[in-house]
């Protein structure tokens, strides 16, 4: 990757033609006609804006072609005789060029068109020089085919009840695939307005980021939809569908008109969607202070869709489990994934859509705050669905990722396509959301809230970095607030702020920098002596241990400014220090027993006690847990387990601090505390090692019994106890706990026996049902019959999860060939379904061997980069943990090496493997050893 980057830019240089910037170096790449194409960089020259695109699509459903033609409104700030811009899969038919005020067509001038595919370019040369700060109108005609894929503008298709197929097309464009269905400026800060018309048979309708302003009826049944103008915006959030779909609408308090689009029998499943929408775009319009700007927030479920959603400025699309919801099959946690997708995408009408990133390195400034702002949002307008809860998984999951070498700095380098969307990960999104969280927590709400409003007024309808964030953060002051270095406080804060970091004078950009350009995690050690508490710092390291000769060179350069925050034994307020160097001393004011660090997991950092420090935290939970908050305890456990594999902690001492959870009432809690043991036992489970995977399978169920018996086969309960019920009888049942497999199987067969017209399953066990039917030749089939027929998302999805989950080589392997073949198991599930037949310890050799034999056909069905092939190459190989398995894969990526030489995945699938064998060698024999003496 290094090489091919080093390559572009050595070629990158600026050309001499009429009137152009000049360099030295006049080498330029060959266009598809032989020609030298008169530019050489991945990135558009600057010298031509765009203002205005009129653009008219006419789609032929018949025959897969879209004809389109567009007028593209340009200022010139150099002058040149050259205007690159974007375009992928179109046939140019023709390119003429009107200067400004010109009238009628004999205006026109004919442009040459030369194509450069490698950088998906265009160049079109003119005979004369355009002149700087005069207009111009490109007019340009040309005609493609609808995509097979999930980018650009694609088909898509669905079943109706009766089996027929219907077709409409819909578009995908983040990041680089607006050029696949209009040639543009496909970058990012290339905003402009947008007004577009689209052409249609009478049986469809069209919608696009605006309100339709009028129809024309046209000959031969067709019509004309003309779209009002758009606000100014990136290329990438345009949006068009031309369907049959059908709508249920709302009306905000401030008169947005909100519509939930879907296929038509599915109407039914829109309703909950529409009052989350409502509610949610209320509270953004409320939270930020600036009204919502278009007129209408339409949100389609569009039955083909690679990722989970996409925030079209006014037309958001969704998969559909992302966005429908069935009482009758939907379950606790399905409702939690619908409301927390909604307030992502309508997060990013703001942050993203209003604001956006000047380049896709800085890609989490979108990202990182629309999930972070699914929690704030949900969290104020369902607060019965206790989201917060939730960010602590969120930040476990991004902590991870960065645990390991093969991470990378939230901000980072990202120039060809295949990078750029391999930046749509943990990192921009999981971590991004988990530092702004830690920010907010130092900064105060007020201060944190006051700030991006005034990130957002300032660079409405524009682009931002890094900096002008931290900027907006740090100079919020009005004349009646007052500042202490380069920090601002509002009157009403300054006690409370003087209170939480005395005497600190705050660079927030110095802070966070180290937050954002760096890769990786601090691990804080604290060394607690009476009322001194000594802290250092170092990076965080999964798989790697301070003895290996690698270590000390893995730590080097590497330095966080970490806000601190603490409890002690003898006071509950929270202590706060800054810490901005390796390491530091805190003096308390009176002796204490204990200390504990990261106050609700506040912070992005993980917390190792040395000395006796995790001996009397294991103690204090086992005399009464709740000295500690909820969150506390979940974050102890999760420390505890990620420093066994960081070499810091003994397995022994981790798992002697969940031998209190049978007295937890925390859900959340027991659901990280089960999930290692569980984890642990799979494991075990996956590399056959029999004695200890039945040992610890009975030390779960005798420690988890009484809690696994109280649960009820319903949807009663908060969303939290349904969330809990749902997991604790997937194990129970996973684990082949008699009472679990019994009831299962009862409710299975009486659903089986009613051909499964019968709703008696409810919801929430649907999945653990489903699964332990499916063990059976006879409810393996008829579950897939049901997939066929179902008109649920929700209900499909949890049939995939079962059918994955059978034993039988021949039926997993059948499972995966539907899957490739796209008609039952639609393509876009069929990462997932790899994933989860590889997590089956029946089907992770099969899942792999299934990969390596259909390398090119996956790479045909998904991009390079794409979420889907990360899933592919990570999912596969994440069960992994033998030498054998870690030499077969290093083996493939290397027969592969062209295609994913400039990926991350693969560097991330070896990094996993060797962090599992190592685990292993280092925790079997203290595994086995506990096993034994705590098995009653």
């Amino acid at each position: 990757m290094l090489l091919l980057l080093h390559i572009l830019n050595f070629v990158g240089i600026n050309y001499a033609l009429r009137g152009e910037r000049s360099s030295e170096n006049t080498s330029f790449p060959i266009a598809t006609n032989g020609q030298p194409f008169p530019w050489n960089k991945l990135r558009l020259p600057d010298w031509i804006l765009p203002v205005h695109y009129d653009l008219l699509i006419h789609p032929n459903l018949t025959s897969l072609i879209f004809m389109g033609s567009v007028k593209i409104e340009v200022t010139v700030v150099h002058e040149t005789s050259t205007i690159v811009l974007h375009s992928k899969h179109l046939e140019i038919t023709s390119a003429a060029i009107e200067e400004e005020n010109g009238n009628t067509q004999a205006d026109l001038k004919q442009m040459k068109v030369l194509e450069y595919p490698p950088h998906e370019q265009i160049a079109f040369l003119y005979a004369e020089p355009l002149l700087v700060d005069k207009k111009y109108f490109l007019y340009i005609n040309y005609i493609a085919n609808l995509s097979d894929g999930f980018y650009g503008f694609y088909k898509s298709t669905y079943k109706t009840k009766d089996g027929q197929t219907r077709l409409l097309a819909s578009t995908h464009f983040e990041p680089t695939s607006a050029r696949m269905a209009f040639p543009c400026f496909d970058e990012p800060s290339f905003k402009a307005n947008y007004t577009i018309k689209i052409q249609r048979d009478g049986q469809y309708s069209a919608l696009s980021n605006m309100p339709k302003v009028k129809t024309l009826k046209l000959d031969n049944n067709l019509f004309e939809d003309h779209f009002a103008e758009s606000v100014k915006m990136s290329t990438y959030l345009v949006a068009f569908i031309v369907s049959d779909f059908q709508s249920v609408s709302g009306t905000t308090s401030s008169g947005i008109k909100v519509s939930i689009y879907v296929t038509p029998e599915k109407l039914n499943q829109a309703h909950y969607a529409l009052e989350a929408a409502v509610k949610i775009l209320e509270f953004y319009e409320q939270y930020f202070g600036i009204h919502y700007p278009l007129p209408k927030q339409d949100l389609v479920a569009v039955p083909d869709f690679q990722s989970g959603a996409m925030e079209n400025w006014g037309l958001t699309t969704y998969r559909e489990t992302s966005l429908l919801y069935d009482p009758e099959t939907s379950s606790a946690s399905d409702k939690l994934w619908v409301t927390m997708v909604i307030g992502h995408e309508l997060a990013h009408q703001w942050f993203g859509n209003l604001v956006t990133m000047e380049w896709w390195n800085d890609i989490w400034l979108n990202e990182g705050f629309a999930r972070y702002m699914e929690f704030i949002s949900v969290d104020a307008t369902y607060p019965e669905l206790q989201v917060n809860d939730y960010l602590l998984g969120t930040c476990f999951a991004a902590m991870g990722r960065d645990s390991m070498n093969s991470s990378r700095p939230i901000s980072s380098k990202a120039e060809n396509p295949t990078q750029i969307k391999e930046m749509f990960d943990t990192v921009s999104y999981d971590k991004g959301a988990c530092i702004l969280h830690m920010l907010r927590n130092f900064l105060t709400e007020e201060v944190f809230q006051n700030g991006i409003i005034h990130y957002l007024k300032k660079h409405s309808y524009s682009n931002a970095k890094n900096n002008d964030l931290w900027n907006s953060l740090a100079n919020i002051c009005s004349e009646e607030d007052f500042t202490s270095g380069k920090f601002c406080y509002s009157k009403s804060q300054v006690a409370r702020n003087h209170s939480y970091y005395v005497d600190e004078h705050f660079d927030i950009a110095e802070i966070m920098n180290t937050w954002t350009l760096q890769k990786g995690i601090p691990l804080i050690i604290v060394e607690q002596n009476q009322k001194r508490i000594k802290i250092r710092q170092e990076r965080f390291l999964k798989g790697i241990f301070p003895h290996d000769p690698q270590w000390a060179s893995m730590q080097i350069g590497f330095l966080w400014h970490v806000p601190l925050t603490y409890i002690t034994s003898h006071s509950k307020r929270i202590g706060r220090h800054l810490l901005k160097n390796h390491s530091d001393t805190i003096e308390l004011e009176e002796d204490v027993n204990w200390v504990k660090f990261n106050v609700d997991m506040n912070g992005y950092y993980i917390v190792h006690y040395e000395g006796n420090g995790w001996d009397t935290i294991i103690t204090l939970l086992n005399q009464n847990h709740t000295l500690f908050s909820y969150k506390d305890r979940a974050n102890l456990i999760h420390n505890a387990f990620q420093l066994v594999s960081a070499g810091r902690l003994s397995l022994d001492r981790a798992l002697d601090l969940t031998q209190y959870l049978q007295h937890e009432s925390s859900n959340i809690v027991l659901l990280q505390g089960l999930g290692y043991l569980t984890g642990i036992y799979r494991m075990m489970e996956r590399r056959n090692i029999s004695d200890v995977t039945e040992s610890l399978k009975r030390y779960i169920l005798q420690h988890f019994k009484l809690m696994i018996d109280r649960q009820t086969w319903s949807d009663e309960g908060s969303i939290s106890d349904r969330m809990l019920r749902s997991a604790l009888l997937e194990i129970a049942c996973d684990l082949q706990y008699p009472p679990c497999v019994q009831k299962a199987n009862d409710l299975f067969s009486k659903w089986m026996g009613s051909d499964g017209n019968l709703t008696n399953v409810p919801s929430d066990v649907l999945e653990t049902v489903y699964s332990v039917g499916s063990k059976t030749a006879d409810g393996w089939n008829f579950l897939l019959e049901r997939y066929k027929v179902s008109m649920s998302g929700a209900e499909q999805g949890k049939i995939r999860s079962a059918l994955a989950s059978c034993k039988d080589d021949a039926k997993l392997t059948r499972l995966l060939e539907l899957a490739m073949e796209g008609h039952i198991i639609k393509t876009q599930d069929l990462s997932s379904v790899i994933y989860s037949v590889s997590t089956n310890p029946a089907g992770q050799h099969l899942a792999w061997k299934f990969v390596k034999k259909n390398w090119s056909k996956l790479l045909e069905k998904f991009p390079l980069g794409s979420f889907s092939i990360r899933t592919i190459i990570i999912g596969a190989t994440a069960q992994f943990s033998s030498k054998q398995e870690l030499e077969e894969v290093k083996l493939f990526f290397d027969s592969v090496k062209k295609e994913v030489s400039q990926l991350r995945a693969p560097q991330i699938a070896v990094e996993n493997i060797e962090k599992n064998i190592k685990w292993l060698e280092k925790n079997l024999v203290t595994l086995t050893k506990w096993i034994l003496e705590n098995l009653k």
